[in-house]
């Protein structure tokens, strides 16, 4: 079983920078992937960003490429959303998740666990 902490949202002008962390504890000795989403209100939880173990591979939704970066320190059982340049309309609740799969998917449903969510707030 694998526990899941997010933490670093807050509320931030437009324009501006927040790093989220995921901090992973238990299941030790296996390579998860480990995907970013996000759920706005009244829309679908959708997905941001996803990383593979080896950091060899990154998957970025087309709404934050080129502002978001995701990044993973295995020794320190982290992975860091870095944001940068945020609008208003990425204002959401973010997740974290891990995949045991190890594939690096972009879809809720092939992830293991989640993560409670932070909340991100981009005012205009």
């Amino acid at each position: 079983q694998v526990q899941l902490v997010e933490s670093g949202g807050g509320l931030v002008q437009a324009g501006g920078s927040l790093r989220l962390s995921c901090a992973a504890s238990g299941g030790t000795g296996r390579r998860y992937a480990m995907g970013w989403f996000r759920q706005a209100p009244g829309k679908e939880r959708e997905f941001v960003a996803g990383i593979k173990w080896s950091s060899t591979s990154t998957a970025y939704a087309d709404s934050v490429k080129g502002r978001f970066t995701i990044s993973r320190d295995n020794v320190k059982n982290t992975v860091y959303l870095q944001m940068n340049s945020l609008k208003p309309e990425d204002t959401a609740v973010y997740y974290c998740a891990a995949d045991k799969s190890n594939f690096l998917p972009t879809t809720e449903a092939e992830y293991d666990y989640w993560g409670q969510g932070t909340q991100v707030t981009v005012s205009s």
